[in-house]
């Protein structure tokens, strides 16, 4: 049996918000656009979010076309900087990592701009460690689309999807695969579900969900 795990990125295996924050007001101060610097604090508020909403949240006060315009600059720019400066890895991720990897295939989807993953899996060298990825700025296909593509495309027979908000609980069960809520990140979930209060205790939880799954 092929069994995998797939990751949401922000909130889950990292905290990149304050770096990201940095490159957009950076990229926004370079243009000379009249907005307010953008805080961590916004960055954390859209997290999770699809690109479009993220435009018309933060950029409301310009035209469709000129803020769509301006976040996909904000965007390249911010793979660049991540690239450069990385973000705040979640505790033991890489030797948790390693663990799981042993008894798992591993996979990243996340709502986020083509290049972001790549930029995190450039910066820390963890491209060895998944075997796919795929991302929003990709094909827009909405986060369940893209996390039943991964499951399929990979040929699984099981999976879970491990993310911190309510959204990817929803769509998690949009794909059909089992949920674990990362507690540390964040969000909440309404629904009762495996909670995992910090990443490097997931092999052991795996370990459990496999024992009553038997």
């Amino acid at each position: 049996m092929k069994k995998g795990l797939i990751f949401d990125m922000d909130g889950t295996l990292w905290d990149s918000s304050e770096n990201v924050a940095a490159s957009w007001t950076e990229k926004i101060r370079e243009l000379k656009y009249d907005l307010p610097a953008i805080t961590q604090k916004d960055i954390m508020g859209v997290m999770g979010l699809t690109m479009d909403k993220i435009a018309d949240i933060l950029f409301g006060s310009l035209s469709k076309d000129e803020r769509m315009e301006l976040l996909n600059l904000c965007c390249d720019h911010e793979n660049e900087y991540l690239r450069k400066h990385g973000g705040n890895l979640y505790p033991e991720l890489e030797n948790t990592l390693i663990r799981l990897k042993e008894n798992y295939h591993l996979y990243i989807v996340s709502n986020c701009q083509s290049g972001y993953i790549e930029a995190f899996l450039d910066y820390y060298g963890f491209g060895k460690y998944f075997d796919d990825i795929e991302c929003y700025g990709n094909n827009l296909f909405e986060k369940g689309d893209n996390i039943a593509l991964i499951a399929k495309r990979n040929n699984l027979d099981k999976a879970w999807y491990i993310g911190d908000i309510q959204g990817d609980y929803d769509a998690t069960m949009k794909a059909g695969l089992d949920f674990i809520h990362a507690a540390y990140g964040f969000g909440t979930i309404e629904q009762s579900v495996p909670e995992l209060e910090k990443f490097c205790d997931l092999p052991e939880l795996m370990e459990t969900l496999s024992e009553k799954s038997i």
